[in-house]
């Protein structure tokens, strides 16, 4: 009968069953939406949550400095965005929802900007866009009006991410707040971006300081009486750190502000290609990079590895195919080496702002140079918990970005400040040759004139050898009298003394010849007495 019991019992199984048939189907659904919610919250890495509860101590910018740094006392102690917090758009409230907006959409302001062609010495041409504070002036468009060369109203100069230009949303966002605040921006586009085509065979890459260079002596000798000040963003930020690095204090830059950097690229490089969600940042970038490349066909088929262009899955072999060919660089890696801002961090001399995302999709936190940055006077390194990749979305329709509102005040408190730099004027003469004369060429030397005076005459290159040519003189022979007559001329009194000084001690002298003269004469008649 036991049996019988056991064998006509159900399993716990169908009982099972029979339990869930009986849950409405609508509570299936929604678990099924509540599982999908953390998964998704958890893939996108959304922090909105953590926002709201530890907002007083997760949304802090954390300010990296050398404690003695006059940077800090006297400018960044000053500005209040930066002692602030960032608090993201709560709606996008992730670092790859940030990102991936701010390049499909971005919520940027309308305006246009106003073309110059810039010829380089190769015959690259480089697109400048200007937008003027008079454009923007009262919150209106107006016309377009020329810079003068007496205008004092400082410049902002832009070096775009890769392959962005100065349509991205990014860059409006910060052209036009710039304006707004009273300056002039100019965005330097990368060669073959903004719609110009590549007039030589010269390409950007993430190392490619040149343009900047030539770009910002141009604006220097054009608009002399204009402050001017960069702003580089992404892998412009890293070409903006290598080449404050390279120039030292020769830069006439009077500030700079580096934005969301990669600073080592191998470091990055190793980064992007960790996951599944870096791989499609990854592939992303390579599309662009190869969108890019068939702008430029005709360069790229002569240059560069058209057929590995074509088949590349990664930066990193499209820098192998591409990248390395055109810039002459032995492999991938000694690329990524020698075009990485790190190694250049400890030579700026200017003041500069470094502000990074810890969860920047793109650009690793672990490559970010603490040490460096804490060492050098000059810079110094704000960091936030959130922002993604050149996002920093905040407020809730998310119109503006802080990193935009956080550079402006930065340069507006070193535009107002004596900690601005001042260049320094080399020397062209001594900076041809690459040597430098000798001190003891460019002292005074002693000059011994037609009537025996020894004069010092102050050593002087002659710059008119010509004009002295033709009236029949040396030049050296009318430096030199030309010199010592200006020496007579303007210090008498040190001439009528060395004349006294010459008579005391020749007194001396000329009582002992005509003592010996004397008894010259005198001796023969002594001999003849005795």
């Amino acid at each position: 009968m036991e049996e019988e019991d056991l064998i006509l019992s159900p399993s716990p199984y169908d009982l099972l069953f029979q339990a869930l048939s009986l849950i409405p189907i609508r509570h299936y659904l929604i678990a099924l939406f509540v599982l999908c919610t953390i998964f998704f919250y958890n893939f996108v890495e959304f922090h909105f949550l953590g926002d709201t509860i530890l907002r007083y101590f997760r949304c802090r910018v954390n300010l990296i400095y050398n404690p003695d740094s006059p940077l800090y006392h006297g400018v960044v102690s000053r500005c209040r965005i930066l002692h602030g917090r960032y608090v993201a758009t709560p709606w996008l409230a992730s670092p790859h929802i940030q990102t991936c907006f701010l390049n499909f959409h971005g919520l940027p302001p309308v305006f246009t900007y106003t073309r110059q062609l810039f010829l380089t010495s190769d015959g690259g041409t480089i697109a400048l866009d200007w937008l003027t504070n008079s454009d923007v002036l009262d919150g209106s468009l107006h016309n377009k009006s020329e810079i003068t060369k007496e205008d004092t109203t400082p410049i902002a100069v832009v070096i775009p991410g890769l392959t962005s230009d100065s349509s991205s949303a990014y860059l409006k966002h910060l052209a036009y707040d710039t304006a707004k605040t009273g300056w002039n921006v100019v965005i330097s586009n990368h060669r073959g971006l903004g719609g110009v085509s590549v007039t030589s065979d010269c390409f950007y890459n993430a190392g490619w300081t040149d343009d900047i260079r030539v770009v910002l002596d141009y604006l220097q000798h054009k608009y002399p009486r204009a402050p001017l000040f960069a702003i580089g963003t992404s892998i412009g930020a890293n070409v903006l750190v290598k080449y404050l690095g390279e120039e030292g204090e020769k830069t006439p830059l009077r500030g700079a502000v580096a934005i969301c950097s990669p600073w080592d690229l191998l470091i990055g490089d190793r980064f992007i290609c960790r996951t599944l969600k870096q791989k499609l940042y990854d592939k992303a970038l390579t599309i662009g990079l190869q969108g890019y490349a068939q702008l430029h066909e005709p360069q790229f088929l002569r240059l560069a590895n058209w057929e590995g262009i074509k088949k590349s899955r990664s930066i990193r072999d499209f820098d192998n195919h591409a990248t390395c060919l055109v810039g002459k660089f032995e492999t991938v890696d000694t690329y990524y080496r020698k075009s990485s801002s790190t190694q250049y961090v400890g030579n700026v001399a200017v003041p500069l702002l470094c502000i990074s995302a810890l969860d920047d999709p793109l650009c690793t936190k672990e490559a970010i140079p603490w040490d460096e940055c804490r060492a050098n006077k000059n810079i110094v390194l704000a960091t936030t918990n959130h922002g993604g990749h050149l996002a920093f979305f905040e407020g809730l329709t998310g119109s503006s970005l802080w990193w935009v509102r956080a550079t402006n005040e930065f340069l507006g408190v070193v535009s107002c400040s004596p900690y601005m730099h001042i260049q320094k004027i080399v020397d062209k003469r001594s900076s041809g040759s690459g040597k430098q004369e000798p001190s003891i060429n460019q002292g005074p030397y002693l000059n011994i004139a037609e009537d025996g005076l020894v004069a010092a005459v102050k050593y002087e290159q002659d710059t008119n050898k010509t004009t002295l040519k033709q009236r029949g003189r040396k030049p050296e022979e009318d430096v030199t009298k030309k010199s010592f007559k200006e020496l007579c001329r303007q210090t008498k009194q040190s001439v009528w003394w060395l004349g006294y000084i010459g008579m005391v001690t020749s007194f001396p002298l000329l009582g002992m010849l005509l003592n010996y003269i004397f008894r010259k004469k005198q001796r023969p008649t002594t001999t003849s007495t005795s």
